[in-house]
């Protein structure tokens, strides 16, 4: 049988005892042995295992301890038996002695680490090793003693409160933890206290709950505190293990300070030329207050002339800046006292208090030298045109206005009067003409005239001055453009001209309200065949003093109109239209013009398919025909393109060939019997008559071979269609044509261009 003793070193001496249960049939009995009474319970019966829980306390120190001793029956010394030890923590944290049985614990054991280990003893043959019992399982409770202070796991703290708090107003809550068992003992029962931070602050003991503890505790006397807060276990009880932690409390701002002026009365002096919009002193009220609390407003409250001054805050510097609103005189007047008032943005009606403070402020004017001042800023002249030079045109004023009254001399810019129209006297101001005006080139003369201290030529001040021409009656009047009218040649006297409102006439009648005339017809007696155009002048006079007047040509076109006195036509070639026709009567003409053209074309082609060559039935010999035609070459104009020869105004379209019949008609020939007529006589007869019988074949066909140019004095050179012969013509006129035409010449005429010699 296996016997378990238990030595507990420490203060529990108590047997515990579990509970027993039978686990495997034919096994020894295990017993849990106590050191107090030496205690050995009874032998139990074979077959039955005793399962037990042993507890140890958790210990620290650096030797072995022996925490128990297994026993059995069966070492009697004549049997060598070995006890081995199986299990959490067996051969490292516990160790047996394999001859002995005691069973020691090598390393520190802490129930925070691991509260109860699960081991196995058995008992086996030494020198077999074979198992002599079955094993035993048994347990190893470590039991908690106090050996862990507590912890402030989120310390330190930082916690923040309203200054002026009231008494038991919560500021935060501190959490302390122990490691050690809660249940067992108080070994992990905490108490709070306070170490350092009253009277100002408590805390619960329970709750660690901290808390204001003083009444008016002001941000501005001191900001910030730093708590101490200990927790304690073991109840609080002496000989408890406690830990420790900080708290820093800050006191938020509240607004209860107003703004306080360092002082009642501000004095500041401000020289008279201080621009508009410039700062001309500054003013501060202190607030203990932080951040929006301490943001003041500054306002002029009373004083003389508030409107001359207005007071701003600057969001940096939280000052109250002077600035100026209206000019200084210092002639007029010399000191302002006001009265300024700084009050907080943010305002606490619970308060009670007045959040806002006055102070006064004196500004003495500076008296400084100011630029002369014209006593206009703008002066009006006016001079009449063509006025001789050095014509006073006006004059311009300036003063000093300082106290001491220096003289002020004049100039004019001439960056204004660039081509130096005028002078101005350096001492009176009187701006007089340098040269002569004209009113038709500048209605308006703007110049600027400087006014400049005698004393300071540094104070300088500036003057337009607007100077108008007025308008004599220098220009004789004329007409506004050049007119050109339009007559009726069958209008009726005294008709007015349908087409301008200028209209023209041989009668001049005056319309001064809007300075035209109207121009009528005395008679109808207009022919455009007489006279196509009248210059008709006109003398035109105004009212001016003296009086101008100028003579002006109105052109008169003679033009063809409709029966209503609209105009149709006024060129020349309207000449030759008849006038008055109908427009059927334009159709029946139209009609035989077309008529008479079919007719020449039928004539013609019948002339064409006339046979060339005449038979004769009776006299062989007279279908011998010889006829001077060269045809072919380069003269032939059927077989080459002369376009580049042709008029250019007929490129676009073919000009076809004109073959022109002859009007005369050849007198039919007598025939002559071939007894006793020689055939070479009857030949050259024939010849002659065919070279000199117009209506022969071919006709003469007209082709434009050059052109001479629009507008050329010179005519046709072409006599296909004259009746005279070269002989009949006279060239002498080439002469007057230039050497162009001196080959041409001696070719017509041998005495036109003699040989030089």
């Amino acid at each position: 049988m296996l016997v378990w003793i238990t030595c507990v070193p420490y203060t529990s001496m108590t047997p515990i005892i579990s509970q027993s249960k039978s686990l495997q049939t034919g096994s020894t009995a295990l017993l849990r042995g106590l050191v107090e009474g030496q205690r050995i319970l009874s032998r139990a019966k074979r077959g039955w295992v005793w399962n037990q829980m042993f507890v140890l306390e958790e210990f620290s120190g650096p030797d072995p301890i022996l925490v128990g001793r297994l026993h059995t029956d069966l070492d009697v010394g004549s049997t060598p038996i070995k006890y081995v030890l199986a299990g959490e923590g067996a051969g490292t944290i516990f160790a047996i002695n394999e001859i002995t049985g005691d069973i020691h614990a090598m390393k520190r054991l802490d129930r925070e680490e691991k509260a109860e280990y699960t081991l196995t003893a058995q008992v086996t043959n030494r020198d077999t090793d074979q198992p002599l019992e079955p094993p035993s399982e048994f347990i190893i409770k470590v039991q908690d003693i106090n050996d862990n202070p507590p912890q402030f796991v989120e310390g330190p703290y930082r916690a923040s409160v309203p200054e002026t708090s009231q008494v038991g107003t919560s500021v935060t809550r501190v959490t302390a933890t122990d490691a050690d068992d809660p249940v067992y003992g108080n070994s992990a029962k905490l108490v709070y206290s306070i170490l350092e931070g009253q009277p100002y602050f408590s805390i619960d003991p329970n709750t660690a709950i901290i808390k204001i503890a003083l009444h008016g505790m002001d941000r501005e006397m001191r900001e910030e505190y730093l708590v101490v807060i200990q927790a304690k276990d073991m109840g609080g009880h002496m000989g408890g293990l406690s830990g420790t932690t900080t708290v820093t409390v800050t006191l938020t701002d509240v607004n209860d300070n107003p703004p306080k002026f360092s002082k009642s009365l501000y004095e500041f002096v401000i020289p008279e030329d201080l621009a508009i919009g410039q700062p001309g002193g500054k003013v501060k009220a202190n607030d203990r207050d932080i951040g929006e609390n301490a943001k003041s407003t500054y306002n002029i409250i009373d004083g003389d002339e508030r409107d001359v001054f207005e007071i701003t805050t600057d969001a940096q510097t939280q000052e109250g800046i002077l600035r100026l609103k209206k000019p200084l005189n210092f002639e007029t007047k010399k000191s302002y006292t006001l009265k300024v008032e700084a009050a907080n943005i943010r305002f606490d009606p619970n308060s009670g208090a007045p959040f806002k403070d006055t102070a006064t402020v004196k500004i003495a004017v500076e008296d400084s030298d100011e630029p002369p001042v014209f006593s206009k800023p703008t002066f009006v002249l006016q001079v009449d045109e063509n006025a001789p030079i050095n014509t006073v045109v006006g004059t311009v004023t300036a003063r000093d206005p300082d106290v001491t009254g220096s003289l002020v001399r004049y100039f004019i810019d001439r960056h204004t009067d660039l081509e130096r129209q005028f002078n101005v006297n350096v001492d009176d101001g009187k701006i007089t003409l340098a040269k002569p005006l004209d009113r038709e080139t500048d209605m308006w003369h703007n110049i600027t005239v400087t006014a400049t201290e005698i004393r300071n030529h540094s104070q300088i001040s500036r003057a337009t001055v607007a100077i108008r021409v007025l308008d004599i009656n220098d220009n004789a009047p004329e007409f506004a453009t050049e007119y050109e009218a339009f007559l009726c040649e069958n209008g009726k006297p005294g008709q007015v001209g349908a087409n301008l409102l200028d209209v023209f006439c041989l009668q001049l009648l005056s319309l001064p309200t809007d300075n035209s005339i109207s121009v009528l017809a005395k008679h109808d007696t207009f022919r455009r065949q007489k006279q196509e155009m009248y210059f008709l002048p006109i003398i035109v006079t105004d009212n001016g003093n003296p009086p101008m007047s100028s003579t002006n040509t109105l052109t008169i076109r003679v033009c063809g109109c409709s029966r209503e006195g609209i105009v149709q036509s006024c060129n020349v070639e309207a000449y030759v239209l008849p006038i008055g026709l109908s427009m059927g009567a334009l159709i029946a003409i139209l009609a035989c013009i077309i008529l008479l053209l079919v007719v020449l074309f039928v004539t013609l082609r019948r002339h064409k398919n006339k046979p060339l060559i005449i038979k004769d039935d009776e006299d062989v010999r007279e279908n011998i025909i010889r006829y001077d035609d060269e045809g072919g070459g380069e003269e032939d104009t059927e077989a080459f393109d002369i376009a580049t020869l042709q008029n250019p105004d007929g490129i676009n379209g073919y000009l076809p060939r004109k073959d022109i019949k002859p009007d005369l008609q050849f007198m039919p020939r007598q025939s002559s019997g071939p007894n006793g007529v020689d055939v070479d006589e009857f030949i050259n007869v024939r010849l002659h008559e065919a070279d000199n019988d117009p209506t022969a074949p071919p006709y003469d066909s007209i082709q434009i071979y050059g052109y001479e140019g629009r507008g050329s004095i010179a005519g046709s050179l072409s006599s296909l269609e004259t009746a005279s012969s070269d002989s009949d013509q006279n060239y002498d006129y080439l002469r007057e044509w230039g050497p162009r035409f001196r080959r041409l010449g001696e070719l017509y005429s041998v005495d036109l261009y003699p040989p030089p010699s």
